[in-house]
């Protein structure tokens, strides 16, 4: 799944520059060029925000304050950008909510690693907080806190890495998951995991599912999909 960023400054040829080299790394980008501007953007829910300091309407510590207080938009990890090179304002930063905060000028390898580990860090927090919650999809329970799965109301054995995997993809019911996401989500980034032992889980997964094999849809050469089934 493309993950989008949200780029908020107030300098046009750093916005460009910025929104060239995420889109070379893949990510679809949107900009803002002012704080009230980046404020009505977060309603779009970007997967992450990099955000300037010193703007005009509203600064970044405003916006930042804003969307932390926003319960639509609390979420939303932050990367500050700035200028201002003394550790005050970097505490200050992180102490509003940032999730990271880098100095002007920008490192474009270091910026993209820094992406990378934030959305890592997000990913992982969102699954474990996904992971407490049971899901019903159509004749199918996922109940994760008792670690059972149930089909027609009787249990039906899943491995740990089996249920893991399948209550990622039904939290993201109608959702293309592609092999890399399901990687780091499940295995975490620190492990190496050929994309085949994806393929192998599901098939796995696929079997114990018996004649609701087709709950979950391969989009080849992307990922999969669990589609959106009313409870029976």
């Amino acid at each position: 799944m493309e993950k989008n960023i949200l780029v908020v400054d107030d300098e046009q040829d750093i916005v460009d520059l910025l929104k060239y080299n995420l889109q070379k790394e893949g990510y679809t980008v949107s900009t803002a060029l002012n704080g009230k501007e980046a404020l009505e953007k977060t309603q779009e829910q970007p997967n992450l925000i990099l955000l300037d300091v010193m703007m005009p309407e509203l600064d970044g510590w405003e916006v930042v304050k804003e969307i932390r207080k926003n319960e639509s938009t609390s979420h939303l990890p932050v990367i500050f950008l700035t200028a201002k090179c003394n550790d005050t304002d970097e505490i200050l930063g992180l102490e509003l909510g940032a999730d990271d905060y880098i100095r002007k000028p920008i490192s474009i390898p270091k910026l993209i690693a820094r992406i990378k580990s934030v959305l890592r860090k997000h990913e992982a927090l969102t699954l474990k907080k996904d992971t407490k919650s049971s899901i019903r999809l159509g004749v199918v329970e996922i109940i994760p806190a008792q670690h059972r799965v149930r089909i027609n109301n009787k249990d039906v054995f899943f491995s740990k890495k089996e249920l893991e995997i399948f209550h990622y993809l039904a939290s993201r019911s109608d959702v293309v998951v592609n092999r890399e996401e399901l990687l780091n989500s499940v295995w975490g980034a620190a492990v190496y995991v050929v994309d085949r032992s994806v393929d192998v889980y599901v098939r796995k997964i696929r079997e114990k599912l018996g004649k609701y094999a087709d709950y979950i849809e391969t989009i080849r050469g992307v990922g999969y999909r669990v589609r959106s089934i009313p409870v029976a």
